[in-house]
């Protein structure tokens, strides 16, 4: 028996012990045996590791007289960076994205920008600072003065999830995606400037919520959630008597209003909403989805996509929406990723009307447009 990491499996060995994700749920039983699929289940649902049976191996056999018929054809090594080539392509996206020395620096520009944050708020809290929208966005500018790529933006951000998930790092992803977001719309660099303030500020009435209530890890209480529902006006009110544009005020009041009126803290409709604050909103509940919550694991960008497919053009912006998961559905066109069955496979042609449902193509050159098969879905960026 050995306590193997779940990327030291191998198909065929047994299981001593029942796998049960960090969350609770139970994956396998004891003594039964690992398949393909069921290690790339346990590597989506994040088990590190698991106590298993190793069978042994066969003793190899000698060149001798008496055997004289074996012949042994001589293993070639492979040329270093071919064989350099191979290990690098079996790490998984994660992987990689946190082993580059983009992100070692990113996570400690973050670090930075999220300390920044906690003193501007503080101070805004305290009355003791008034924002200056300039330095504001400086502070984060290394977040993504230094990323060329939209990939790269989102990527990091996935990967800071794990380490940091404070109200002060999901403005800071807010503000991020919300700038992205507008780049894609073509914003004025000054406008762009107004955007990422509106995400860096949004949530900072969450503050005014008690901590047992803002970090409960179980279900909200009906009048929890009602709690939880007035950091919208709390924060208006701390940034009500700053000088700064008013977009960013807004934002802060209205990013929980929806185009539908289904949204708090005032059920207001589009012709009431404020445009940037509709942005700020779809970054918003893209950022929550993707991080793990207690009662789930994190979504994978195209779950997110299907769920905003579900509901978002009533919820949100149209022209917001429709830009926003055009871009993050070719961001990840031609990635490995896993399906809810366990199966890896690449996408290659995204679907228009269907952006959550790409065209895929398995390891043995199969064909499948996931469109048609509504009982599969993306799970997993591999």
């Amino acid at each position: 028996m050995k306590l193997l990491k779940t990327s030291e499996l191998k198909p065929g060995m047994k299981l001593v012990d029942s796998v049960v994700t960090p969350t609770g749920q139970h994956l396998a039983k004891a003594g039964e045996e690992l398949t393909k699929q069921l290690i790339n289940k346990m590597k989506l649902y994040r088990v590190e590791s698991a106590f298993v049976d190793v069978p042994k191996e066969e003793p190899k056999k000698a060149l001798t007289p008496q055997n004289p018929s074996v012949v042994f054809a001589k293993q070639e090594a492979l040329p270093e960076n071919q064989n350099t080539t191979y290990i690098e392509e079996s790490k998984t996206h994660s992987q990689k994205v946190m082993a580059s020395q983009e992100f070692k620096g990113f996570q400690m520009d973050y670090i930075v920008a999220i300390n920044n944050l906690k003193s501007v708020f503080n101070g805004v809290i305290k009355q003791e600072l008034q924002i200056n929208e300039k330095a504001l966005v400086e502070s984060i500018a290394s977040l993504f003065v230094s990323r060329n790529t939209i990939t790269e933006v989102f990527d990091m951000i996935h990967q800071m999830h794990s380490m940091e998930d404070s109200v002060y790092a999901h403005c800071i992803n807010v503000a991020l995606i919300s700038r992205m977001i507008g780049r894609w719309l073509h914003l004025e660099p000054h406008d762009l400037d107004i955007l990422t303030c509106c995400g860096l500020l949004h949530d900072i009435g969450k503050l005014s919520i008690p901590e047992e209530i803002l970090n409960k890890p179980g279900k909200l209480t009906d009048e929890e959630f009602e709690i939880i529902k007035s950091h919208p006006k709390a924060g208006y009110e701390y940034l009500r008597n700053q000088n700064i544009d008013s977009r960013i005020k807004r934002s802060a009041l209205m990013h929980h209003e929806r185009y539908d009126g289904s949204g708090y803290p005032n059920g207001l409709t589009s012709d009431l909403l404020s445009d940037y604050a509709m942005i700020v909103a779809i970054a918003d509940v893209y950022d929550a989805m993707t991080a793990a919550r207690s009662y789930r694991m994190p979504l994978c960008p195209f779950q997110v996509i299907a769920n905003f497919e579900a509901d978002g053009f009533q919820k949100y912006h149209t022209k917001y929406i429709f830009t926003f998961l055009n871009h993050i559905a070719s961001t990840y066109a031609n990635n490995r990723v896993m399906l809810n069955d366990g199966r890896a496979c690449k996408i290659v042609m995204l679907n228009k009307q269907a952006l959550s449902r790409p065209m895929v193509r398995f390891d043995d050159g199969e064909y499948l447009d996931l469109s048609t098969q509504h009982d599969l879905q993306i799970t997993r960026i591999l």
